[in-house]
């Protein structure tokens, strides 16, 4: 640990674990951002206005002068064979305890005139041992700039990482196939890691972010491709029988009140056989919303419960508990299969006699009794962490596991994230669904867009979400609509007429699931809501979804809200608020009436905002990328050829599988 290290280290521990450096080796990997150039040495006689330039020379005079209201300035001559320029620093006090009169100093900014002579505001600085010194951190070269924190400047992570370095270069290791380096013509890690924090220049800074870009996807795929094989030689169980029950089977899928589409038919006979192998199924099953992964979740409980076998299927919120357990319960209650809801506000005294445990997180914490289960599925998969989702197979022995999610995500990049599971896609919808007009309704179109709302719902009956970015308005934001402030003005002053209630995370569960039984039923025309409402909701007779501060949402979060209506037989409708006249944010949201694909919409939102947006800041098991981009398909589909060739004989590299293996240590 950090704080162990030294005294400073432990005063700033708290701070840097806000950057995600815990040990002293993750400074190295803590990468710049961007670097000043600062590589244009001047004398003080040639310094022109608007230059960014460094000058050394020797200070001839420092003092701390004084401003109105306690501020201070501080002043400086630096003197070199050419003449002297001034400097100046803002309430900075210290500087002259560090820079003394007669020290040789390197300054590093912008040149600015002072009555017609050029002078320095604010410039970095650094003392050196003399006026040939090249061995400049802060100035003279590119330098880099780290993402920072309260209390962490770039200027101190610049001085750690550079004594972190000089002290400890020589435990750094290639541990890369020379054949690999060599083919693809990447630098040495040692030099990589040295260059991609102090680069000679622009063209070394590229081959750094190259070479270590390379490594952490060629790392991530080897590393699923090892647990795989892992999973392969500690997974196996008793094969299901399939065969056997082919006439149950066929009655169960005839009882259904609708056919399965090509796709779920795919995927339910992908699944069978992995249930029919002798090891443990490891899939995970991508589709849109409302594209069927529920049914097909249905049909492997049925299939584990006629060889004998319950099933556990855990979601990440009450709600979707409570709409999965509904679905479940209509799907396999006719064929005498118990199913039981387990959330933290409903805890059924019995849990032994069920069949099929639908629920929270709340299962963890149980003690089941399950001593034959069979399947375990998990929905929205990549919302629990690692040790969450190893700790409900527990319940059982090696039983067989399915992983669902609705996320939006690009065939490329779920191969890296998920190369160790089986996949599968629901890349079709049901049929009758029908596809939900959507509009970016501009500013001046606003009234219009209310009173269109109003006439739907009082000619057609239809229902509207509304939905907004947060509960309550926040200091630092003051122009995102809040949901509580925006039910009340929607109430009061413009459907007024109408019946509208208010749903957000941080209600109880029994008040959210009364919310929307009302909804249901009918009784509420209008729901407003904060994202709550973006998995597990199903109100058929929805049929308007209106979006405020759309900006604000990925286009793959956005494409969710609006798989939440159309899912009766009525058109449907989504209308996108901004709060921006950004012609970029704009374009990106104009993309949301054209392209109805969740993970063309993923791509997309990859190429122009980053991964965050896919997978979203707080989501649990998706690897934080320090320096590679899963928007680089070209560099994704590379290293997986290049890990895929290699892991037949990985045994042969010690220090590529060290590697990894402390890699997967981070994740536990």
């Amino acid at each position: 640990r950090i704080s162990d290290v030294s005294r400073i280290y432990k005063i700033y521990a708290k701070r840097l674990e806000k950057l995600g450096i815990k040990k002293i080796e993750d400074f190295l990997f803590h990468i710049p951002f961007r670097y000043e150039n600062f590589s244009l040495i001047s004398k003080t006689g040639n310094a022109q206005a608007g230059e960014v330039v460094t000058i050394k020379g020797k200070v001839i005079e420092i003092k701390n002068g004084y401003l109105r209201r306690f501020r201070t300035i501080q002043k400086a001559k630096i003197e070199d064979e050419t003449g002297i320029i001034d400097i100046i620093w803002f309430n900075q006090p210290f500087i002259p305890k560090s820079i003394k009169t007669g020290d040789f100093v390197s300054i590093s900014g912008k040149v600015d005139l002072d009555r017609n002579r050029p002078i320095f505001k604010s410039p970095e600085y650094e003392v050196i041992e003399s006026l040939n010194d090249t061995n400049t951190i802060h100035t003279g070269r590119l330098v880099p700039v780290y993402p920072q924190t309260w209390g962490v400047s770039s200027k101190w992570l610049r001085r750690q990482v550079n004594k972190i370095l000089s002290e400890n270069k020589n435990e750094l290791y290639e541990y890369l196939p020379y054949s690999i380096i060599e083919n693809l013509g990447l630098e040495s890690y040692i030099e990589a890691i040295e260059q991609i924090h102090f680069p000679k220049d622009e063209i070394s800074a590229k081959n750094a972010k190259k070479r270590l870009s390379f490594d952490e996807l060629f790392l991530l795929q080897l590393s699923s491709l090892i647990k795989k094989r892992e999973w392969e030689s500690l997974s196996s169980k008793k094969p299901f029988s399939v065969e056997k029950f082919k006439k149950e089977i066929e009655f169960f899928l005839k009882s259904l009140p609708f056919d399965l589409t090509g796709a779920q038919d795919r995927v339910v006979k992908e699944i069978f056989s992995d249930l029919s192998s002798k090891r443990s199924m490891n899939r995970l099953l991508q589709g849109e919303v409302g594209s069927g992964k529920t049914v097909v979740s249905a049909i492997a409980m049925y299939l584990s419960y006629l060889n004998g076998y319950k099933s556990i299927l855990m979601t990440p919120t009450e709600i979707l508990a409570q709409q999965h357990y509904k679905t479940i319960l209509k799907l396999l209650g006719s064929f005498e299969i118990k199913v039981n809801l387990v959330t933290g506000s409903k805890k059924p005294k019995d849990l032994t006699s069920a069949n099929v445990l639908v629920g929270t997180h709340a299962l963890l914490f149980k003690n089941l009794g399950i001593k034959n289960l069979g399947l375990v599925v998990i929905d929205e998969q990549q919302k629990f962490g690692v040790k969450q989702r190893a700790e409900i197979r527990k319940k059982g022995t090696n039983p067989n596991l399915l992983t669902m999610t609705a996320t939006p995500i690009p065939r490329t990049v779920a191969l890296t994230l998920y190369g160790n599971l089986s996949l599968s896609y629901l890349d079709e919808m049901p049929k009758g669904r029908k596809r939900v007009k959507t509009w970016l309704v501009p500013p001046v179109k606003r009234n219009n867009a209310y009173k269109w709302i109003g006439k739907q719902i009082s000619e057609n009956k239809d229902q509207t979400f509304i939905i907004c970015p947060f509960i309550e308005e926040s200091e630092s934001m003051k122009t995102v609509k809040a949901a509580t402030k925006e039910y009340e003005r929607l109430k009061n002053d413009i459907f007024s007429n109408l019946r509208l209630d208010l749903l957000h995370g941080k209600m109880k569960a029994k008040e959210k699931e009364d919310i929307l039984d009302k909804f249901r039923k009918g009784s509420i025309d209008i729901l407003v809501a904060t994202p709550v409402v973006e998995v597990g909701i199903d109100i058929p007779n929805a049929t308007i979804m209106l979006i405020e501060e759309a900006q604000r949402f990925g286009l793959a979060q956005l494409h969710q809200l609006r798989g939440r209506v159309g899912r009766g037989d009525k058109d449907s409708y989504c209308l996108l608020f901004a709060g921006t006249t950004n012609p970029t944010s704009l374009k990106r949201l104009k993309s949301m009436e054209t392209i109805y694909q969740g993970a063309e919409l993923a791509e997309l939102d990859l190429k122009l905002r980053g991964p965050g947006e896919i997978f979203g800041t707080m989501q649990h098991g998706i690897p934080e990328l320090k320096i590679a981009s899963f928007s680089d398909f070209d560099l994704i589909e590379k290293t997986r050829k290049e890990a895929e060739k290699i892991f037949p004989e990985i045994a042969k590299y010690p220090k590529l599988l060290e590697k990894i293996e402390i890699i997967n240590a981070k994740e536990v």
